[in-house]
């Protein structure tokens, strides 16, 4: 049974030669022609190193309705018969629906439109090693890249696990995914979140 409890809930430099004998009036070189403006590496998407989406999906309706992306089956394969949906649309990451047993904390399974990463999968590559101890690039789902980070590592301690899924080179979705206590220590969370992310970009391409 399905129960919705409503909750409150990163300019390109453009370098470009300039030549002139006048001064204060610089003008575009003529010397060399071949010679384009480059965008600063800092702000290039997909950043060095970092998968290159080939095909973009479309997160709006998502973003406005986020527990669409998963439904009740699907929640229920990544963590039991019965669970209940709680949306989160004013979510500081952004739009954002978990799923959970009724009247327990876990296991749950969170999906969450991030509105933060404006530069796409790039924006968790440029943060690998510093904000994120855990980071884990995955084995894509048909092609979209994913990496699987954390602040710190709760895989084996406390069960937690998120994965970030590049549905362009600026957007993504994350799934975060909570193990029952009986699971932690003997399910890598990192799969189960994954698990997920495979179901939620189904949903997600199939009415896109």
């Amino acid at each position: 049974m399905r129960r919705v409890l409503p909750i409150a809930g990163v300019a390109a430099l453009i370098l470009t030669g300039c030549t002139g004998t006048t001064r204060g009036n610089p003008r575009p070189s003529s010397e060399s022609p071949g010679q384009t403006a480059t965008p600063d590496t800092a702000d290039q998407v997909p950043g060095p190193g970092v998968p290159k989406v080939e095909t973009p999906v479309d997160l709006t309706r998502f973003r406005q309705s986020p527990c669409d992306a998963l439904s009740e089956s699907q929640a229920g394969e990544l963590i039991g018969p019965e669970v209940q949906t709680r949306p989160d649309l004013e979510s500081p990451a952004g739009p954002a629906c978990s799923w959970n047993p009724p009247d327990a904390s876990r296991p749950l399974v969170r999906v969450i439109f991030d509105r933060a990463a404006t530069a796409g999968l790039t924006s968790f590559y440029k943060d690998k090693g510093a904000r994120y101890a855990l980071f884990t690039p995955l084995e894509p789902i048909n092609g979209y890249p994913v990496v699987a980070y954390g602040v710190y590592d709760a895989r084996d301690t406390e069960g937690v696990c998120s994965v970030a899924v590049g549905t362009s080179d600026q957007e993504v979705f994350d799934v975060g995914l909570t193990l029952s206590q009986a699971n932690v220590g003997k399910k890598d969370p990192c799969d189960v979140a994954r698990e997920g992310a495979i179901r939620a970009l189904t949903t997600i391409r199939g009415t896109s």
